[in-house]
């Protein structure tokens, strides 16, 4: 339904006819509430072009796009703007070619287009996963989603963590202080009941009390707090373990091996959770000697240099960035290393990969902005078309978290929150009479996590996000059980509708009917845009606007008490189609909607 092409091109074609010369472009507006119009178009840049009033120029071409556009059926020119009035029958046209079509707004995908892969999640192995993570993990997903819907063809992934001193922390604090129960073993998510990520995240928790332990007891021998940190026992300890773990030491390999399937099995309950799924996985214990080829090749080729104490180095500062470090002096990997050999190996394993994006906090801006030049600087076309999704912080009223410290905002006790808080206020507004109590229980989570999901989607990813679980389930405004509701109240007609569909041929439309039309005839640029700025945020404020559209039709133009047929046929098709729309673009955003509310 691109009308504004058409309108567009025949612009064009009269301004060149009536004075003989041409416009590079027409610039268009939403028609005014208070004028006659459906779209209109601004006459003041054409001055540029051919000196006048502009009144009479928007007349001249008002009377020309009318003779040669049958969609137009009359305009009126109000100071430099030109509104031209749409006929129903295009409208109609568009609706009955929409109506039966289940994909709307979806781009078919084309066969030889290079895949995009999408990177997400990518946790550590020592801890749950927390209220950034959920933020990353939705950003991801999201993105995955709505650029397939684009047309593309989308591969989901992740890097885990699962080496480093880190995760010797875990182990090496659970070695040496988890209790012993009766049947002489140490305690294991099956003894404890707890899901695997929490109990070795009580670990981690539990290292950093003791070592702090330590540092206060080295500070009154009259160590510095410096030397305290560096001296204290089971950091030197942790770190012995990491050695032996690169060295292959067959005991400290199989506990890390255990404990990180305590936290894989628990980070597989969380992502069902949360909806969220991937399509291959790295491990970090794989990848971390990776890159060390691609260092050897840019020696060669000059894109990296090497210092006279062995390390080596690129030198971006001609980029308007710094030098940096991609090979240590002892022949070791750091994390530009690693990252450089990743990107690489996945462009090998997935031969059709045409771009990456990288789904990470806005903290590591600099890091990806290195990455990325550094592998153009290595050749590899892909690196083009590389991007960092970078996203603020999520805070919440009591503050920044901290995972050492045990003060994260676990993610598996958030959704429970949500949930929670869906039951308390569904039961203050007494919505769910009927329901059984499986019934309620599973829409309480629907709501919950539409809550939580819509409320960080719909703020642009670049943007920090202070989150309150309970003015996120709000009924009202732009949140996701307000177009949760609106959902449920148009299954609600359908159901009590009871008749087929028919195409309407010759009714008149009403405004709200036109302003619904055009709000869906939105969908599949809204869909195209959301891709190519990575932002399910635009998704996201492009159903509430859907939904205000359709609320206000709703108060406005009765739908089953009207009494001609094909109106009341119409309406309610209308309505269907608005709501198979809003579950469209919800899904893109991982959100369920429920038939009932």
């Amino acid at each position: 339904m691109n009308i504004q092409n058409i309108i567009e091109t025949k612009v064009k074609e009269g301004f060149l006819a009536i004075y003989n010369t041409e416009i590079p472009t027409v610039e268009f507006q939403a028609t005014r509430k208070e004028f006659e119009g459906d779209i209109t178009i601004v006459v003041f840049p054409m001055l540029r072009y051919k000196k006048g009033n502009p009144v009479e120029i928007g007349e001249d071409l008002g009377n020309y796009v009318v003779e040669n556009v049958s969609e137009i059926s009359s305009y009126n020119v109000v100071k430099g703007f030109l509104n031209l009035v749409i006929k129903d029958t295009f409208y109609l046209n568009f609706f009955n070619s929409i109506y039966t079509d289940s994909t709307f707004g979806y781009s078919s995908k084309t066969k030889d287009e290079k895949a995009i892969l999408v990177e997400y999640s990518s946790p550590n192995t020592n801890k749950p996963l927390h209220l950034g993570h959920v933020r990353n993990n939705l950003l991801g997903f999201s993105v995955s989603e709505i650029i397939k819907a684009s047309g593309k063809k989308v591969y989901k992934t992740q890097i885990i963590n699962d080496r480093g001193i880190h995760i010797c922390k875990s182990m090496l604090a659970w070695k040496k202080f988890a209790p012993i129960g009766k049947d002489g073993q140490k305690e294991t998510p099956e003894s404890t009941g707890l899901k695997g990520d929490k109990l070795v995240g009580n670990y981690y928790v539990k290292f950093d009390q003791e070592y702090k332990k330590e540092i206060a007891q080295l500070i009154t021998e009259g160590n510095t707090e410096e030397e305290a940190k560096k001296q204290a026992p089971l950091i030197l300890e942790a770190k012995e373990m990491l050695l032996k773990w690169e060295a292959g030491d067959e005991q400290v390999v199989s506990l890390w091996k255990e404990m990180n399937s305590w936290v894989y099995r628990g980070f597989e309950v969380t992502y069902k959770n949360l909806g969220v799924d991937f399509d291959t996985l790295y491990y970090e214990s794989n990848t971390y000697l990776l890159g060390k080829d691609s260092i050897d090749k840019g020696l060669k080729s000059g894109v990296f240099y090497e210092k006279e104490d062995g390390s080596v180095w690129c030198d971006l500062t001609e980029d308007g960035l710094d030098e940096k470090l991609v090979l240590r002096s002892d022949g070791t990997a750091v994390y530009m290393t690693q990252d450089i050999g990743t990107a690489i190996q996945r462009s090998k394993d997935i031969p059709d990969v045409g771009g990456m994006v990288y789904t990470v906090g806005n903290e590591q801006d600099y890091h990806f902005k290195v990455l990325f030049l550094i592998l153009k600087k290595l050749g590899y076309s892909w690196a083009e078309s590389l991007f960092h999704l970078s996203y603020g912080m999520v805070d919440l009223p009591s503050g920044k978290m901290k995972s050492r410290e045990g003060t994260v905002v676990d993610a598996d006790d958030l959704m429970l929150e949500m949930t929670t808080t869906a039951r308390e206020i569904s039961e203050e507004l007494g919505k769910l009479e009927g329901y059984s109590a499986e019934e309620k229980e599973d829409l309480y989570k629907i709501i919950g996590l539409g809550a939580l999901k819509y409320f960080i989607l719909k703020v642009d990813p670049k943007k920090r996000i202070l989150f309150d679980p309970k003015s996120s389930v709000d009924f009202q405004g732009n949140t996701g059980p307000f177009i949760q509701y609106t959902y449920a109240r148009i299954q609600s007609i359908i159901r009590k509708a009871n008749f087929e569909y028919s195409n309407p041929v010759s009714i008149k439309l009403h405004e709200k009917e036109k302003e619904l039309l055009k709000q869906l005839a939105l969908f599949p640029e809204t869909i195209q845009q959301a891709a190519t700025n990575y932002s399910p945020a635009i998704i996201a404020n492009y159903t509430y606007d859907l939904v205000k559209e359709f609320n206000s039709f709703y108060q406005n133009v009765s739908i089953l008490g009207e009494e001609n047929l094909e109106k009341k046929i119409f309406r309610v098709q209308l309505s269907k189609k608005v709501a198979d729309t809003i579950k469209q673009a919800f899904s893109l955003l991982g959100i369920q909607v429920p038939e009932r509310m």
